[in-house]
């Protein structure tokens, strides 16, 4: 086989390959073999019929077809890893020739750019100091009161915050809604968690009494259109927090009194925040080995990205774009900022992952089965799956390369972390390892502080890897292994 390559750009080749016969005979044999058995000549039976006689039979250019479209994926692939280019999508493929002995085909493609990365030693990137206040501490506390309040029967109208037993009825042209019933629906009155309106609704109700009133329809067949629907409340119930003493720090906690339980939560709070510096030292070397490095991007590689991210956003409102748009509304943005900030961080997630795809190779980082298993079990939590059943979707799906190639890039940024040096604003050299062993040695009870506060979870739902969220996209290396091509007998 002979190659060549011509670079259009510093993202995208073209190869012209010359391919000769004598190479490729396994797939000779294999189209007269598959051919064979789906022609019937008289004489012969099925399978058994001559290379000669199906060429009479069929054209050699059948013939050819068959070999070809069999042939190039093969062929495409080894002249890639021969130049070392690492593809990115599916390539525009096209035989130019086929002559006795040969056939020619050129394939352009995207690829991974060249990228110089630096020494990791140079890069010194600062997080913030661990500081806990009071109030992340009393919102602990508030936590734990609510986990341990009680509900009590009212004899009054329904206010916000009380728990009602509710029965609900939609109706739509006076026909009632299928699936748009429910009788003893629990529910508290401000969580906003059934349809809209029904909060105003029930705010001044007594027992049995009941309020009609207009809302879009959330589920089902009908979901989006306007409905009459009917609540009817069955019961209320108030919520009462038990006071915060020494009794409760007892009732909560093994502390016998508040002062202990409020001090190992304030811990407990450090711990997690001195953890999640982690995530952060992890974004700003990523960040600051970017900064260090020059490449252009692949427009085709990007705009699947792009599309990947719309469509991911889309799904998420059930492919409703209207309601897409009112989410965007409601973060105070127009259409146009959301699609710019998508673009944004497609750009900034397929930067970091060709260089942590680059630092892979360069440092000839493996994925063994077990490290593959590993990973496969983690995110199959995350999606609240089986791992068996998280498996099988993959395979179904063929991203097993997919999630080989996340693991690969997850261990190259670990290898970046261990080279270069995370400060926090103190001045104080971090050590990450002994961060996350720390972490690891902490199951049991923990806390999980998110961006919207702080609650009381248990540290197995805490990820301990620190190279979680790296941002992934579709794998750089993947090449399909059908190129559909077409011939012509010449």
């Amino acid at each position: 086989m002979k190659s060549t390559v011509d670079h259009l750009s510093s993202t995208r080749v073209k190869l012209a390959v010359e391919v000769t016969f004598d190479e490729i005979k396994d797939s000779f044999d294999a189209a007269y073999k598959k051919l064979g058995s789906q022609v019937r000549v008289p004489g012969f039976r099925p399978g058994k019929v001559p290379p000669r006689v199906l060429e009479q039979r069929l054209g050699r250019g059948a013939v050819l077809d068959e070999v070809i479209n069999s042939a190039l994926p093969d062929k495409y692939t080894e002249a890639m890893q021969e130049a070392e280019l690492h593809p990115l999508g599916q390539p525009e493929v096209a035989v130019d020739e086929v002559g006795d002995n040969e056939f020619k085909f050129t394939a352009e493609v995207d690829v991974r750019p060249e990228i110089e990365i630096p020494d990791y030693s140079s890069v010194e990137v600062t997080v913030d100091d661990v500081a806990v206040e009071d109030s992340e501490v009393d919102e602990q506390v508030e936590s734990l009161r609510d986990r341990f309040s009680t509900l009590t029967g009212v004899k009054r109208a329904a206010q916000d915050g009380d728990f009602v037993s509710i029965d609900l009825i939609a109706k739509l042209d006076g026909e009632e809604v299928e699936g748009g019933s429910a009788s003893g629906l629990s529910y508290e009155i401000g969580s906003g968690q059934l349809v809209e309106g029904i909060d105003e609704a029930l705010i001044g109700l007594s027992v049995d009494e009941e309020k009609t009133f207009t809302t879009s329809l959330v589920a089902g067949d009908k979901a989006g259109e306007e409905s009459e629907v009917t609540v009817t409340v069955k019961s209320i119930k108030e919520k009462e927090l038990p006071e915060v003493d020494d009794d409760f720090a007892q009732l909560a906690s093994e502390f016998d009194t508040l002062d202990e339980l409020k001090a190992d939560l304030r811990t407990r709070l450090e711990r997690v925040k001195d953890f999640q510096r982690i995530g952060a030292a992890r974004d700003k070397v990523v960040e600051a080995l970017l900064e260090k490095v020059e490449f252009d991007l692949p427009e085709a590689a990007l705009k699947a990205e792009v599309e990947a991210r719309e469509h991911d956003a889309v799904h998420s409102f059930d492919h409703n774009e209207e309601a897409l748009n009112k989410w965007i509304d409601e973060q105070g943005k127009t259409r146009e900022e959301f699609d710019a900030e998508t673009k944004e961080n497609a750009e900034k997630s397929l930067r970091a992952q060709l260089l942590l795809d680059t630092i892979a190779d360069k440092e000839e980082i493996g994925v063994d089965d077990n490290e593959l298993t590993q990973y496969l079990v983690q995110q199959a939590q995350r999606y609240q799956m089986a791992p068996q059943e998280f498996a099988d979707e993959i395979a179904k799906a063929n991203q097993v390369g997919a999630l080989v190639s996340d693991v690969r890039r997850n261990k190259a940024l670990a290898q970046i972390l261990e080279g270069a040096t995370v400060k926090e604003e103190s001045g104080k050299v971090l050590d990450l390892d002994a961060i996350q062993a720390e972490a690891a040695k902490s199951l049991g009870q923990t806390v999980n502080v998110g961006d919207d506060g702080a609650e009381v979870v248990d540290a197995e739902s805490v990820d301990a890897d620190p190279t979680d969220d790296v941002p992934q996209s579709a794998d750089a290396s993947a090449v399909s292994a059908e190129i559909p091509t077409t011939t012509e007998d010449k």
